[in-house]
C-alpha cells in the first residue's frame, strides 16, 4: 500500500513537461509586456540617446547620455520604431521654438539620427559672413567669453574662442569657433527657410555639418524631439578591461543637467 502511495505521489514527466511550459509562457508573457510598455515610452514620452561627435561642443559633449522627449512637436512616422509610415507629416504638432536644440533624421538617410540647434524657422532668411551669423539680414550678436579646450576623444588637444551668443528671440547659448576663416562654413550663400522646414546649425560652428553643407533644411516630418536633460555622462579616462577607471570617468557634474 504504501509502495502503491509513494508511486502516485511521483509527478509524472506529463506533469514536469506542463509545469515547465507553464514557466516559458510566463517568462514570455513577463518579456512582450516589458518590451510593449519599452516600445510605448520610447515612441510617446522620452528616448535616451548618445551623444557620438563634437559637433554640439560646448553644450554638449561627446559621452553624454541624453533623454529626448517625443511629445513636444507632437509625432510623426519617425516617433515611431522603423519609421513606420502609419501617417503623413505629423499630428498634434507644435512649431519648435528658434534655439530648440533637436534629434532629427537625417533628410539624406533616414536611418541616421543628428541632434543640432534650431536656427532658422520658415520664411527666414540666413547667411553666415566671415564668421558671423546673419538671421534675416540682422548680425546676430556674440560676446567672447574666454578659450575651450576639447582634451577627450581627441588625438590631439583642439583649441577654440568661445562666445555667449544671443539669438534674435533673446536666448542665449554658448558657441565655439575655430577661427571666423574656416573654409565654406565661415562664408555662405543666403539660405531661405522654405514652409515646414527648419535650418540647424551645431554650436561647434567651424567642425559641425549642418545645413550650411550636406544636411540641407530639416523637414518638421523629421523632427524626432528635443532634447532635454542628460542623465549620464562619461570622458574617455577608463578602460572596459579595467573596472577601477569606470567610477572616475563619470562626469558626476553633467548628470541630471538640463539642456539649453
Amino acid at each position: 500500500m504504501e509502495k502503491a502511495q509513494d508511486k502516485a505521489a511521483m509527478p509524472s514527466a506529463e506533469n514536469k513537461k506542463g509545469g515547465l511550459l507553464d514557466i516559458v509562457l510566463d517568462n514570455l508573457k513577463t518579456v512582450f509586456w516589458a518590451v510593449l510598455i519599452a516600445l510605448i515610452i520610447r515612441s510617446f514620452w522620452l528616448e535616451p540617446f548618445r551623444i557620438p561627435s563634437g559637433s554640439m561642443y560646448p553644450t554638449l559633449r561627446v559621452g553624454d547620455y541624453l533623454f529626448v522627449t517625443k511629445y513636444t512637436y507632437g509625432y510623426s512616422r519617425y516617433s515611431f520604431p522603423f519609421g513606420l509610415p502609419l501617417f503623413k507629416d505629423r499630428i498634434f504638432y507644435k512649431e519648435p521654438q528658434r534655439g530648440d536644440i533637436v534629434v532629427f533624421k537625417f533628410p539624406q538617410n533616414t536611418h541616421t539620427d543628428f541632434i543640432k540647434r534650431i536656427i532658422g524657422l520658415p520664411g527666414d532668411k540666413v547667411q553666415v559672413k566671415n564668421g558671423r551669423l546673419y538671421i534675416n539680414g540682422t548680425r546676430v550678436e556674440r560676446e567672447e567669453n574666454g578659450r575651450y579646450i576639447v582634451d577627450e576623444y581627441v588625438a590631439i588637444p583642439e583649441f577654440y574662442k568661445q562666445y555667449t551668443e544671443t539669438l534674435p528671440d533673446g536666448l542665449q547659448h554658448q558657441i565655439i569657433e575655430l577661427s571666423d576663416k574656416e573654409r565654406i562654413v565661415d562664408n555662405t550663400e543666403v539660405f531661405e527657410v522654405p514652409e515646414g522646414e527648419f535650418f540647424v546649425m551645431g554650436d561647434n560652428r567651424d567642425r559641425s555639418d549642418d545645413s550650411r553643407i550636406s544636411v540641407g533644411f530639416v523637414p518638421k516630418e523629421n523632427l524626432v524631439g528635443k532634447a532635454k536633460f542628460i542623465f549620464f555622462s562619461h570622458d574617455d579616462k577608463s578602460s572596459m578591461i579595467k573596472p577601477w577607471t569606470w567610477f572616475r570617468a563619470i562626469r558626476w557634474k553633467r548628470i541630471f543637467r538640463g539642456i539649453h
